[in-house]
């Protein structure tokens, strides 16, 4: 993995000239709402570091943040169990919401209600939820156990979240559905589908949001309702209750087919679209430094996607930043990794194209002199809040992986005399130490120079607070 991450990272180390030479320029964003997504399902964020980057995002572009607790959220009561062990507390969750207001930062909160319910169907106590006996993603939408779980769960997450305007309900990803028992005997009925069953059971979660919070408007991520027909889709509630999210994380997204997409949407009913994007999370499961290029390259095809379609269809985008791929993943890039992605895909929003004086506004925001990744290795990473974290990432990923495989893999005297064989053991010759120990050092001295590694916890928290 580490050689296959170094090579990612040489090939797609930043930005070829011509993108900034060639990037237009329209000095409006299309997008009134830019949401930076935060994805707590791993290594969730301390509280102090989110003061230091809450003020950080709103100078690059963003006015609101979608926050995905998942296992973090305080959940009381029969929910309890859901929370993880370092769950932030109620106090905690206080105190995020006031730094967001300081920093004119608009709190979505999204609860996973259908699809990637792992963190809760993983549970003994609720595996008998599940719509396939084997798999804990997918909730069944049959039993009305079912929907009184996630109408508690949203209960409880809008009591800490009073006058939030919007709720993301998740619904993306719904593997499975129809596979179940209970939706096979469903679907044996006339004139029953899968689309239909979705349907239904989306416009049940949204109507409880509606009848427990008027006044906030249920989100939804929009593959689920893609291959749905347009007359299938105006003849449900569904248009009437949700605003689709349109997302797409994409270099090379298709510009043309989205824009008929949102029509489509638009046609059925939907009064509000939503797209979203990627700043980092998007280019592998084990992925440790972040694709700049790919994720500038999916933004400038959405601003495309929005100059392409009526000026009053885009509420808004969301800059997703997934931590892991689903709750059973190991992690992705580390948010203060992201955080140079993060800015450059923001200013492209904001400024509508990456010319040569955004690149220099984003080198200023972030105290680096360079964009390079190979430059995040020295004093040259920035000086933002996470920088230590970001320079001690790219040194490991792009000095030390690649050192240690070769020492481990092929050094005739670790290979023969210190293999996984005597690792496992605590076996080995001491005379082969003196021939060993050298070349490791050597090997790694190049990491944080020698001096003492920064500490990663403030900002990238505890893992242990999931999975």
């Amino acid at each position: 993995m580490c050689l296959m991450q170094e090579e990612v990272s040489r090939q797609e180390v930043f930005l070829s000239h011509d993108f900034t030479k060639n990037s237009t320029m329209s000095g409006c964003s299309p997008f009134k709402m830019r949401l930076v997504h935060l994805d707590l399902k791993g290594a969730p964020p301390r509280v102090c570091y989110l003061s230091e980057i809450f003020p950080l995002f709103r100078a690059l572009g963003a006015n609101g943040l979608l926050i995905e607790y998942e296992d973090m959220f305080p959940y009381e009561g029969h929910l309890r169990l859901l929370r993880a062990k370092h769950a932030y507390s109620p106090s905690e969750i206080k105190e995020i919401l006031h730094l967001a207001t300081l920093n004119e930062l608009e709190v979505i909160p999204l609860v996973q209600t259908f699809g990637h319910m792992e963190f809760v169907l993983k549970h003994e106590a609720l595996a008998h939820l599940r719509e396939v006996a084997l798999f804990p993603n997918t909730l069944n939408p049959h039993k009305a156990e079912s929907l009184a779980l996630v109408g508690a769960m949203i209960d409880q997450v809008m009591a800490l979240h009073p006058g939030a305007r919007w709720l993301h309900i998740g619904c993306d990803e719904v593997y499975y559905l129809g596979e179940g028992e209970d939706s096979r005997q469903w679907l044996q009925q006339e004139p029953n589908t899968r689309a239909e069953l979705c349907l239904s059971y989306m416009e049940a979660v949204a109507s409880h949001v509606q009848a427990r919070h008027p006044t906030t408007t249920p989100l939804v991520w929009d593959d689920m309702l893609r291959d749905i027909p347009e007359d299938q889709l105006s003849a449900s509630r569904v248009p009437q209750l949700v605003e689709p999210v349109l997302w797409d994380y994409g270099a090379d997204l298709d510009v043309h087919s989205k824009a008929l997409l949102m029509e489509k949407y638009r046609k059925s009913g939907f009064s509000w679209l939503w797209a979203a994007s990627a700043f980092k999370g998007a280019t592998g499961a084990s992925q440790a430094l972040t694709p700049i290029e790919h994720h500038l390259r999916n933004h400038m095809q959405w601003l495309q996607v929005a100059g392409s379609v009526p000026a009053d269809t885009l509420q808004g985008i969301v800059l997703t930043g997934w931590q892991r791929y689903d709750h059973f993943s190991v992690l992705c890039e580390l948010l203060p990794v992201g955080i140079p992605s993060l800015a450059v895909c923001l200013q492209v929003l904001l400024h509508g194209g990456f010319a040569e004086n955004v690149k220099a506004r984003v080198e200023n925001f972030l105290g680096t002199s360079s964009l390079e990744a190979t430059d995040f290795r020295s004093e040259r990473a920035g000086s933002f809040p996470g920088s230590d974290i970001l320079n001690l990432i790219t040194q490991v990923s792009l000095h030390l992986c690649s050192s240690v495989d070769a020492l481990l893999e092929r050094d005739r005297y670790v290979t023969g005399w210190f293999s996984p064989y005597h690792r496992r053991r605590k076996f080995i010759h001491p005379v082969m130490i003196q021939h060993i120990q050298p070349q490791a050092h050597r090997r790694s001295g190049g990491v944080a120079g020698g001096k003492r590694a920064p500490q990663p916890a403030a900002a990238a928290g505890s893992a242990a607070g999931s999975g």
